[in-house]
């Protein structure tokens, strides 16, 4: 099988807009939940209901793939899994490293639906010396020391970041000088990285104040139907606040003590939303 440095997915090259890529994952994983139930095809309106998106907006995503489908039939579901798992270049092997194996980064290291959608982890990696050797889902943990050798000799073009805040923009720095060209970064910190490296990141804490946002505003809506919702209001808020301490404590104790020098440079990169896929 090929590996992630043979190919990259010609998405760009065919002018599929962002927003469509984005929704690609949302429909394979409803087309894999039907072809293991051995559905032959799909409406488009069940198949937008299965991933969450109204029936226009997926014909017009799959107009860029080249597949409209057959009147009275709808779309033939083992080759829209075909089709978009080309598109997304999961028709090859991408090995991945995972850089702070603490404990948010063990938790990806064990996440089971890595492997299931082309993608390898190919090293776990940590500045602790204490770590070094130690297995986490099966993979000998290795020392920061090794990263440029880890990242040449298993091809590797895909990083993911789960160390301290302060540690992450020394991270980002060296995978890309070791030809990592894709990084997804789960530190509560902005990255400034190089044109051609792309970055996706998943903030826990964010998400939970959006959702502290919704209970407040949810709580608001109740006060002109109950006298107490001031009350309401203030333990909402509370419990928000205390829901966001708490991930971002977490956050910091996703790996070893960051490494003396690690910056907090600010720059451009791209959102994803909290969650892994199922």
């Amino acid at each position: 099988m090929a590996t992630g440095r043979t190919h990259r997915p010609a998405t760009r090259s065919r002018g599929i807009p962002e927003a469509t890529v984005a929704r690609l994952p949302l429909y394979l994983r409803a087309l894999t939940a039907l072809s293991e139930r051995s559905v032959p095809t799909v409406s488009s309106e069940e198949l937008a209901a299965a991933a969450g998106v109204n029936s226009a907006k997926l014909r017009k995503d799959f107009s860029y793939l080249g597949s409209y489908g057959t009147r009275g039939v709808g779309y033939d579901v083992e080759y829209l899994v075909y089709q978009i798992s080309r598109e997304l270049g999961l028709t090859q092997d991408w090995p991945v490293v995972i850089v702070g194996i603490g404990n948010l980064g063990a938790a990806l290291a064990n996440y089971g639906g890595f492997a299931s959608r082309g993608f390898r982890v190919a090293a776990l990696i940590d500045a602790d010396p204490a770590m070094a050797g130690k297995p986490v889902a099966g993979i000998a943990v290795q020392h920061t020391d090794e990263l440029e050798k880890i990242i040449k000799d298993n091809g590797v073009s895909i990083g993911v970041i789960a160390t301290p805040a302060g540690a992450a923009q020394q991270v980002c720095d060296r995978l890309v000088a070791a030809g990592v060209t894709s990084i997804l970064n789960f530190a509560p910190t902005v990255l400034t990285v190089p044109d051609g490296v792309d970055v996706r990141k998943v903030d826990l804490s964010i998400e939970l104040q959006i959702l502290a946002f919704h209970e407040q505003r949810k709580a608001g809506e109740d006060a002109g139907q109950d006298d107490g919702s001031d009350d309401a209001r203030a333990v909402a808020a509370r419990e928000a606040r205390r829901a966001v301490r708490e991930v971002r404590e977490a956050a910091g104790k996703t790996g070893p003590d960051a490494p003396a020098g690690a910056s907090d440079r600010k720059g451009p990169d791209g959102d994803v939303p909290a969650v892994m896929p199922a």
